[in-house]
């Protein structure tokens, strides 16, 4: 708080609470604190892309004042001042209720990255805001949560587009006086709070603390005065194409998360890795036992007993890998510390049957952890067999990763306008009885004429952002008065919408809906029942292939054959997300079967009453109920996947899609669409939201762990 204050040229006494809250992100998902945070300019708050902090450092002190003496604004501040303040407690949460005992028993949450608010944009894409949503959840419940990560200053990357669509990679550091970032001292008050030796050097490592509600997540550094100019950078960038260097950055995420949280003097009970870029945080532990004298035996069957690892991705590059050589040069010879042979230190992440000249980062987690699961009940059946080779005696169905699927945070993710449709339908305090079994069939009872309004405002809200961000982007980046057609300016309010977010991965298949170019743009342009697409999303910087289907997609988006029914939003990110998820009519997400672990991005349009399309892969296969979207069938071996999906999504489009959706009655209201909406809705917020997977993980994973009771079944045996 007192950083935040330093930055704010004035806040007056009786508002002064207004840092404290922007402090810490628990008023992200409070709509009562964004309506106070709105009240005090809402142009601002805008250009701000909701950053509080930035606000108060930007806003005429003048106003402040009015704003202290204004009796409405105070009495709803006070009430947010005191929400707030309960933040500071796990007391009533639903945690405290079932597991008193383990309130003081924190869990360790590792993951590489983090995706909390827009602000901080240390994130890529959905491991980081399943991450993020994880972390918000656990504040909801009062899970005594704690969160290791890296703070990236140059983040991922700024996505600019040229003329062409090529994508180009961009960086801008991030300044963490815009940001609820703290810094974290020493006992000394130093900067750093514990050391690293990786290529033969000491790497100093700092902390910067952000509070997301009740949970503490702290984000490593390494870019200090006191680290070699190399070791400084480090910390720079997100998810880098240059292997020693990712290397690097997961020895000091796992090996330095232990060592500040021992520094800091918090003493985990339960360790989660989530995916396998955090192995390391398990072999140090191991170093700990083992240094100390317990044997290696000993030490494997207790880091194990309190371990929970989830894999998130059956895709083969998602799994990292490296040398013994580029190991060895990270770590140098760690094992002496540990007390233990070169063999069985590289043995924890030799694969049985392939690579053996490799270090398998994933392997390393599958091994010393005995809570192993996938992210949905089809990607948990996907990792059995990928990892069988691990228990050779086993049958596939025997293989002990289970599966707990995503899910996202409805406090997030939720649009204003539905959230207020709710709680006139539902009770104001229909949060808190999410859990009551039958609570939401009352969904299917909702008025269609009001949802179909609630849904038209929060399409109203996407439309004007899209047309303020293509003004801000010709005003201060575009020479070229060609692109403003490409970033949707032409699109209707009215017209049938449809969306696609996601990294532009090739298994992803954003151009499979161009398969055929001529029907799509007699879909798109008939004038009677006209329907657009909006893309959006980056490729890896190394991604070349992903590039180009970028590049294929904008080209699209600029040809004047779609008459302006196509757009690419540059530079997707959270901010973007929350008004596609929430403004759009139907959600599109059609991966390449098996190749989706989960997919969240369709649940968070789910939660906004948005029905999906999609292959019946990740979540899809156990969401689709044949009432809350439609489903591409899955294709035969022998067929061409590709054109058979195409196929199935063109058919679904123009006789069942775009016909219930234009079937609209003389209120202008689609009847069959506005069931279908309702469907979405409740099958999401039944199944599909963070706080059932967090409250999961904890019955099915972290209470075992907190308790250190073995997992039921035997490590890998081979």
């Amino acid at each position: 708080m007192d950083q935040v204050l330093s930055g704010v040229p004035y806040l007056p006494k009786r508002i002064e609470g207004l840092a404290g809250i922007a402090a810490n992100l628990g008023w992200s998902w409070s709509p009562e604190a964004r309506a106070v945070f709105r009240a005090i300019d809402e142009q601002l708050w805008h250009q701000t892309r909701h950053n509080p902090i930035e606000m108060l450092q930007r806003v005429n002190p003048q106003r402040l004042t009015t704003l202290a003496a204004d009796p409405a604004f105070l009495a709803r501040y006070d009430e947010v001042v005191t929400a707030a303040a309960s933040l500071a407690s796990s007391a009533g949460t639903w945690f405290a209720a079932r597991y008193p005992e383990s309130l003081n028993r924190p869990v360790a949450y590792f993951c590489a990255e983090f995706a909390l608010h827009n602000s901080v944009p240390v994130y890529s894409g959905g491991l980081g805001v399943l991450a993020g949503d994880h972390c918000k959840a656990a504040s909801d419940l009062g899970v005594p949560l704690v969160g290791i990560g890296l703070f990236y200053v140059k983040g991922y990357f700024d996505q600019r587009l040229r003329l062409d669509g090529w994508q180009d990679d961009t960086d801008e550091r991030i300044n963490p006086a815009m940001t609820p970032l703290m810094p974290v001292l020493g006992k000394g008050g130093e900067p750093h709070l514990a050391t690293v030796r990786t290529t033969g050097r000491e790497v100093h490592i700092g902390a910067w603390r952000m509070m997301v509600g009740r949970v503490p997540v702290y984000f490593l550094d390494t870019n200090l005065e006191s680290n070699d100019p190399v070791d400084r950078e480090l910390s720079h960038k997100l998810y880098t194409g240059v292997p020693e260097l990712r290397l690097r950055q997961e020895w000091i995420l796992g090996v330095g998360g232990v060592r500040v949280l021992r520094a800091l003097g918090i003493e985990p009970r339960a360790w989660h890795a989530n995916e396998g870029h955090a192995a390391f945080m398990f072999v140090e532990r191991l170093r700990e036992l083992t240094s100390s004298g317990t044997s290696l035996e000993e030490a494997v069957r207790q880091v194990r007993a309190t371990s929970v690892f989830t894999t998130h991705t059956p895709v083969p590059a998602g799994h990292d890998m490296f040398s013994h050589e580029k190991v060895e040069h990270c770590t140098g010879p760690f094992w002496e510390e540990m007390g233990i042979e070169r063999e069985a230190f590289f043995g924890f992440g030799r694969h049985p049957v392939v690579d053996h000249g490799l270090y398998h980062m994933t392997v390393t987690a599958m091994r010393l952890a005995s809570r192993v699961n996938g992210v949905s009940e089809r990607h948990g059946k996907e990792a059995r067999r990928i990892w069988k080779d691990l228990w050779p005696a086993r049958e596939t169905s025997r293989v002990p990763i289970l599966h707990v699927t995503n899910g996202v945070h409805l406090g997030t993710w939720m649009g204003g306008s539905v959230r207020e449709l709710l709680n006139a339908q539902l009770g104001p305090d229909w949060e808190s009885r999410g859990d009551e079994p039958g609570f939401w069939e009352q969904v299917l009872t909702i008025d269609d004429v009001k949802l179909w309004a609630a849904h038209r405002a929060q399409r109203k809200d996407l439309h004007s952002f899209i047309r303020e961000e293509a003004r801000r982007r010709w005003h201060d980046q575009w020479t070229e008065a060609a692109r403003l057609a490409g970033a949707g300016t032409l699109l209707s309010p009215t017209a049938l919408t449809i969306g696609f977010a996601r990294r532009f991965a090739t298994y992803k298949r954003a151009d499979l809906i161009f398969r055929d170019v001529e029907r799509l743009r007699r879909l798109l342009v008939n004038p009677r029942r006209p329907v657009q697409i909006i893309f959006a999303g980056k490729a890896h910087p190394a991604d070349e292939p992903g590039k180009q289907m970028l590049q294929k997609v904008y080209s699209f988006a600029r040809d004047p054959r779609f008459e302006g029914r196509l757009a690419f939003l540059e530079d997707y990110e959270m901010h973007l997300a929350h008004r596609m998820v929430q403004g759009v009519d139907v959600w599109l997400n059609i991966p390449r079967v098996p190749m989706e672990a989960s997919g969240t991005s369709g649940m968070k349009a789910g939660l906004n009453a948005v029905p999906q399309i999609s292959t019946m892969d990740g979540w899809w296969a156990e969401a689709y109920t044949g009432q809350n979207g439609w489903a591409i069938p899955l294709t035969s071996p022998e067929e061409d996947s590709d054109a058979a999906d195409a196929e199935q999504l063109y058919a679904l489009l123009e006789e069942q899609v775009v016909p219930l959706y234009y079937d609209q009655d003389e209120r202008g209201v689609s009847p069959g669409w506005a069931q279908k909406m309702k469907h979405a809705l409740k099958v999401t917020a039944e199944r599909f939201t963070a706080r059932r997977m967090v409250q999961q993980y904890v019955s099915q994973c972290y209470i075992p762990a907190l308790r250190g009771e073995p997992g039921e079944d035997d490590p890998p045996t081979a």
